[in-house]
């Protein structure tokens, strides 16, 4: 069993910055790949950032030079550095994670329960 952990999120003003952490733990032999996507109401789930476990990351085109994904591998947890916030990225943020539980076993769509960021002033 693996479970995971979202902290970080809020409310923020435009402009502002907001770090957000994901923390896995339990039955972990590797972190692979880890993605936070995100959700407004209304629209589609969209991929904000992805770390990969050599550390290659790729972002969506609304957050390159904003955002920032990084990753502890002691601590297994994978963060989002979010500056220079603007409203339009007001959504719920969800990790996901790509896990090898064993050297042989690898489970995927390890989801984060979701947090809310809100950027308005």
């Amino acid at each position: 069993q693996v479970q995971v952990v979202e902290s970080g999120g809020g409310m923020v003003q435009p402009g502002g910055s907001l770090r957000l952490s994901c923390a896995y733990s339990g039955s972990i032999f590797a972190i692979n790949a880890v993605a936070w996507d995100r959700q407004a109401p209304g629209n589609e789930r969209e991929l904000v950032a992805r770390i990969n476990n050599d550390g290659g990351t790729q972002y969506g085109d609304s957050v390159k030079d904003r955002f920032t994904i990084s990753r502890d591998n002691a601590k297994n947890t994978v963060y989002l550095q979010m500056n220079n916030l603007k409203p339009e990225d007001t959504a719920v943020y969800y990790c996901n994670a790509v896990i090898r539980t064993t050297p042989r076993t690898t489970t995927f769509n390890n989801w984060g329960q979701g947090i809310q960021v809100t950027v308005s002033s």
